[in-house]
């Protein structure tokens, strides 16, 4: 289904050219999240062992797919205790920033925080190399009950300095203010909810910002004010709209990252639901202007109620 056409490479964007991923290892619904995400269906009764493995072989086969598009992806494994359903979503509790900075994020479920594992640090820099300049701690919002879980809760536009947020329970204007003073970012704030009215757990299922263009749920954005400000701010930062239905974010239309591969070409990653429920003419724009890699994450999204682009946390040597 992909054409040959010329895409441009936009060499200047500041995308990603490496990432992180967390192997599974006790996978499954986390009952402490579940209630603000409205993704999220549970494990049926003994089917414990039997999603692990369906998560894993799915996990697998998203690494192998993201190497084969030559993008650079390190992978940390998971530990069994303490059981840590959710950690093959890194992107929730830590982000990477150029010039060795990283900033860890309070998050709402106790579990969750538990990813935060000081072995983790040691193998990214032990086995891996990175090398740490600064890390900016916002985990202390936890003990205010505020949270920022990373870029779930935000969605950064690093070219221009700018952090969209969907306000949420787990997305709260404190811990994003202090993200946006430590790191020189400029806050765009709006409330976003689902077809059923519940409000939008994360934003980075209803946003993607690519290197020019932004894959947007404006229906998930009721107040014309607020949906007035985060489109002013995407076309003037040069980002062509495409514009996506609720019923597209239902099928993970929206989680998707746009990274640079070892080639310098820039490579869209999303899952297979996701790309299924592109309609024709976006699915056309976006061949036109980035390569696609999809995967399928069945599974992970079912249980974990998150994709693709939760998988992946970007990292800026």
């Amino acid at each position: 289904m992909e054409t040959e056409n010329k895409r441009p490479t936009h060499p200047t964007v500041p995308l990603a050219t490496q990432v992180l991923l967390v192997r599974p290892a006790r996978f499954g619904a986390n009952p402490e999240t579940a209630a603000t995400n409205g993704f999220q269906q549970e494990v049926p009764p003994g089917a414990a062992d039997q999603v692990q493995q369906k998560a894993l072989d799915e996990f697998n086969q998203f690494l192998l797919k993201l190497w084969a598009s030559r993008i650079d992806a390190v992978v940390l494994d998971d530990v069994e205790d303490p059981a840590t359903p959710d950690a093959v979503f890194p992107n929730n509790w830590i982000s990477f920033h150029k010039g060795g900075k990283v900033v860890l994020y309070p998050m709402l479920s106790p579990t969750r925080r538990l990813e935060r594992h000081p072995q983790l640090f040691t193998q990214l820099q032990e086995e891996h190399g990175l090398t740490f300049t600064q890390v900016i701690d916002l985990t202390s919002f936890e003990n205010e009950g505020k949270f920022l879980e990373g870029t779930g809760s935000l969605v950064l536009d690093r070219q221009h300095r700018i952090a969209y947020a969907c306000l949420s329970e787990r997305t709260h204007v404190e811990p994003l203010q202090a993200f946006c003073e430590q790191l020189d970012y400029r806050p765009i704030v709006f409330h976003a909810f689902d077809g059923n009215g519940l409000p939008i757990y994360h934003t980075n299922v209803i946003l993607s910002i690519g290197a020019d263009f932004a894959l947007v749920c404006l229906e998930a954005i009721p107040d014309e004010e607020e949906q007035g400000l985060l489109l002013e701010a995407l076309v003037d930062t040069g980002k062509e709209i495409l514009d996506l239905t609720l019923a597209q974010v239902k099928k993970m239309a929206g989680n998707m990252l746009q990274v640079r591969n070892k080639a310098g070409e820039p490579v869209l990653v999303m899952s297979d639901k996701g790309y299924k429920a592109l309609r024709k003419d976006q699915f056309e724009d976006l061949n036109h202007r980035t390569k696609i890699m999809r995967s399928d994450l069945r599974t992970i999204e079912a249980h974990g109620g998150g994709s693709a682009r939760c998988m992946l946390a970007e990292i800026y040597r």
